[in-house]
């Protein structure tokens, strides 16, 4: 059995998450969602819409994903990979290249983003929609 693991945030669920999480899921069997609990996005200078748990309520409705784990700092990829026995690491292509370290640890592959729609640009557009 492949084990996959992804990680972010998935606030405002829309379809290039989906496609992101299907296209994941395609790589191994087994899909590992690690997502960003609301003290590591504040941290990170966000702050989501939803909070932790219904964000993992909504990844855990989706079919591709068969665990979410919650992400609590930048530094927690390698140990994840270990306790879950991880094949294979997944992120957005936006992320090239600054998780090439973890090729030591298991294969790591960007995937395309979905480049019509984004969490950003979504929220942008509900402000601008205020005005």
């Amino acid at each position: 059995m492949k084990r996959v693991i992804t990680y972010g945030t998935f606030d405002l669920l829309h379809y290039g998450h989906i496609n992101l999480l299907k296209r994941a899921k395609q790589e191994g069997d087994y899909l590992i969602v690690a997502l960003s609990t609301d003290e590591f996005n504040k941290l990170k200078g966000k702050k989501s819409f939803f909070d932790y748990n219904k964000r993992k309520v909504l990844l855990e409705a989706i079919r591709y994903v068969d665990l979410v784990i919650p992400e609590e700092t930048w530094e927690q990829k390698v140990e994840d990979i270990h306790k879950y026995k991880v094949d294979i690491f997944v992120i957005g292509d936006d992320w090239k290249g600054k998780f090439d370290y973890l090729q030591n640890e298991c294969k790591v592959v960007y995937l395309e983003r979905t480049p019509e729609v984004s969490t950003t640009m979504i929220k942008n557009s509900l402000s601008e929609n205020k005005k």
